[in-house]
């Protein structure tokens, strides 16, 4: 890998730009998983700091979303032949390991890599937790700020005039870490109610203060606000209005996410059409 993010070195998943429908979506087989992956920290010794931003925050939403995923267990239908089971499975013993790790790296050293990308240590291991954060959604899979993000980057094209800094400038695009991470601090607050304790322990990983003395009924806004603080700190666009989206284009956003099944069906609480209308309405601006 060349950038500290997607962890493809790792995974049976690959995306495309579906241009005819105007969003990104992916293509899953096991056939596609690496059998051997070179991580060499000096690949991401020349990452520009925009890339380092939007890359990192791949990985954490890889990791926040393996872990909070529906688990393997409670998935449905379920083949008794590991052949016909898909690439993600729900989060799974072996997959919230790696997940919780590359979270813990990613809460140490992410800032100090994007402040200083001749930081050795950081570099190191938040590329580290690009591959472990790959292993972990690789088997569990990701979910809504993931199937949420594939129309915002899609549409981006024809829509938008947003030409982030560090990217190539021939025309509008949203850089994926950035497309997942804007609806973040939303899916959070919407997943919490199936399991306080996972996202509780994603906030304190990601530095969030006296978790512990949280309510269950706070921890969905308690480890939203430890985003959307994270967020302001690498200066990420303050939700989809930044980037150039309305209300407007909200029925599009909806219709571009509900084909992902391979990805909105592991969400840990059901997801339909009335729900991600409110779930993007809220990421249209945080602050």
């Amino acid at each position: 890998p060349t950038t500290a993010g997607t962890g493809s070195e790792t995974t049976g998943v690959a995306i495309f730009d579906y241009e005819e429908r105007n969003f990104k979506t992916g293509i899953a087989h096991k056939a596609l998983r690496p059998t051997l992956g070179i991580i060499d920290p000096l690949n991401t010794s020349t990452m520009p700091q925009n890339v380092i931003a939007a890359s990192g925050f791949d990985v954490l939403c890889h990791a926040l979303e393996s872990y909070t995923a529906l688990p393997f267990d409670k998935r449905s239908p379920r083949s008794f032949q590991p052949s016909k089971r898909p690439s993600y499975q729900g989060s799974n013993p072996i997959s919230d390991y790696w997940s919780l790790k590359a979270l813990e790296l990613t809460g140490k050293y992410f800032y100090r890599f994007f402040k200083d990308s001749g930081d050795e240590e950081a570099r190191n291991n938040m590329l580290l937790a690009a591959t472990f954060a790959g292993i972990g959604f690789g088997n569990a899979g990701v979910h809504l700020c993931h199937g949420m993000s594939y129309p915002v980057s899609g549409l981006a094209h024809k829509r938008l005039k947003y030409k982030p800094k560090d990217y190539p400038q021939n025309r509008p695009m949203v850089p994926h870490g950035i497309s997942v991470i804007l609806h973040a601090p939303s899916v959070f607050q919407f997943t919490a109610p199936s399991n306080p304790e996972r996202h509780r322990l994603c906030a304190s990983l990601l530095n969030a203060k006296n978790t512990s003395e949280i309510k269950d009924s706070d921890v969905g806004m308690l480890l939203a606000d430890t985003l959307i603080s994270l967020m302001k700190q690498f200066n990420i666009p303050n939700g989809l209005q930044e980037l150039g989206y309305s209300d407007a284009d909200i029925p599009d956003l909806v219709e571009g996410t509900l084909p992902q099944h391979r990805v909105i069906k592991l969400s840990p609480i059901p997801i339909g059409r009335e729900e991600l209308t409110k779930l993007f309405k809220m990421s249209m601006r945080y602050y």
